[in-house]
C-alpha cells in the first residue's frame, strides 16, 4: 500500500479487479491524472479490490505512486468470491463522503465522474448506456446487447421499474449509503447492482440514470451464458426476498443527511 492521503476523504473510488495486471496500471494512471488537478475531489482514496486474482493484479496496483492528497490501497480476497463480494469489501473499507464504483477497464471514462456528480450529492447516480446511445463509441456484440436488454426487461418488470440500465459498472453513491449497503447486501455475483439499487430505493434514495460516454472493451470477465443464468437466478432471489420481507427495511449506519423520494430520473 502506498499512501499520501489523510482523514476526511471527499471521494473513495472502488475498483473491483480480477486478473487485471495488464489493464489496471493504465486505468489507475488515468484515475490519478484525473484527480491530481482537481482539488475539489481531494483528499481521495482509490481502493483496488483484488478478487482472488491468479496474476500480479495486486502487485501492479501496489507499485503505483499517487500524488499529494491521494491514497491508494489494495484489498485482497484469498479466493475468487465474485464481483458483488468485491464491491462489498471496497464499500466497507471506504471512508469518502462520496463513493464511486468503476470497472477496472474504465469502459466509462473517469471524466464521467463530473457528469454523475451533477445529479446531486444525496442521490445515487448511475451511468446508463440506454439514455443516449450516441454516447457509445464502441458497441457490444449484438448478442450481448440483446441479452442485456432482455435482462433489463425482466429487472424492470420484477424489481426496478423505470431503470433502463442497472448493469453499467460506473455508479456514484453517498458514502454512508455505500457503507450501509456493504453491511446488508448478500449477492456475490454480477446481479449485485440490482440488489444495490433495490435497497437504495427501499431506503428512500433517488436513483438517477445519467448518460455518460461508454465504450465496449474486449476481454470482459463476463461469460454471457453462464453469468446470465446466474444473474437471472439472483434477480429472482431478490424478488423473493422482497416478497417475503427479507430485505432490510432501514439502512444501518447512516449519518445525518437528506434523502429524496424514489425516482428513476
Amino acid at each position: 500500500m502506498r499512501s499520501s492521503g489523510g482523514a476526511g476523504m471527499r471521494l473513495s473510488i472502488v475498483v473491483p479487479a480480477l486478473d487485471e495486471e495488464r489493464r489496471l496500471p493504465g486505468s489507475l494512471e488515468a484515475i490519478l491524472a484525473f484527480l491530481e488537478p482537481r482539488p475539489h475531489w481531494r483528499p481521495a482514496e482509490i481502493l483496488v479490490v483484488d478478487d482472488g486474482s491468479t496474476d500480479a493484479t495486486a502487485t501492479v496496483a501496489d507499485q503505483l505512486r499517487p500524488g499529494t492528497g491521494i491514497e491508494l490501497r489494495t484489498l485482497r480476497h484469498r479466493r475468487n468470491r465474485g464481483k458483488g463480494a468485491a464491491v462489498r469489501t471496497g464499500f466497507a473499507a471506504s471512508s469518502g463522503a462520496r463513493v464511486l464504483l468503476t470497472d477496472a477497464d474504465l469502459a466509462a471514462p473517469i471524466e464521467g465522474l463530473e457528469i454523475l456528480a451533477a445529479a446531486g450529492a444525496d442521490q445515487v447516480a448511475i451511468a446508463s448506456r440506454a439514455i443516449d446511445r450516441r454516447m457509445i463509441s464502441s458497441r457490444q456484440p449484438a448478442y450481448r446487447d440483446l441479452m442485456g436488454r432482455t435482462f433489463n426487461f425482466v429487472v424492470q418488470c420484477l424489481l426496478l421499474p423505470g431503470i433502463r440500465d442497472t448493469q453499467c459498472g460506473f455508479k456514484l453513491l453517498p458514502g454512508d449509503l455505500a457503507r450501509a449497503l456493504a453491511a446488508c447486501q448478500r449477492l456475490d455475483g454480477f446481479a449485485y447492482d440490482v440488489e444495490l439499487l433495490v435497497l437504495a430505493r427501499r431506503w428512500g434514495y433517488q436513483v438517477r440514470e445519467v448518460a455518460v460516454p461508454w465504450r465496449h472493451v474486449e476481454a470482459s470477465r463476463v461469460q454471457p451464458v453462464r453469468h446470465s443464468a446466474q444473474m437471472l437466478r439472483d434477480v429472482l432471489r431478490v424478488a423473493w426476498w422482497r416478497a417475503r420481507g427479507r430485505l432490510a427495511a432501514e439502512a444501518p449506519m447512516l449519518g445525518a443527511g437528506t434523502r429524496g423520494s424514489s425516482n428513476a430520473g
